[in-house]
């Protein structure tokens, strides 16, 4: 089974770490960009907050076989 990674703002995300995701602060642009970029392979869902997806609207790679879904604000 894949690893299911919460990012974004620590505020936003942290309780979710209760349910068992692996929670990745991020709290600026640069952060959320650099740890997408380092998700490991075995992560196949991601959960974004609004601002780390706004972050990752350009200029990043997907990859396949990973599904994102971003929460609302």
């Amino acid at each position: 089974m894949g690893q299911i990674v919460v990012l974004g703002e620590a505020v936003r995300i942290e309780g979710f770490a209760l349910g068992g995701a692996t929670v990745l602060v991020a709290d600026d642009p640069d952060a959320v960009r650099r740890t997408w970029e380092s998700l490991s392979e075995d992560v196949t869902v991601v959960v974004l907050t609004s601002k780390a997806a706004e972050a990752l609207a350009t200029g990043v790679a997907l990859r396949e076989g990973l599904l994102s879904v971003v929460m609302p604000p």
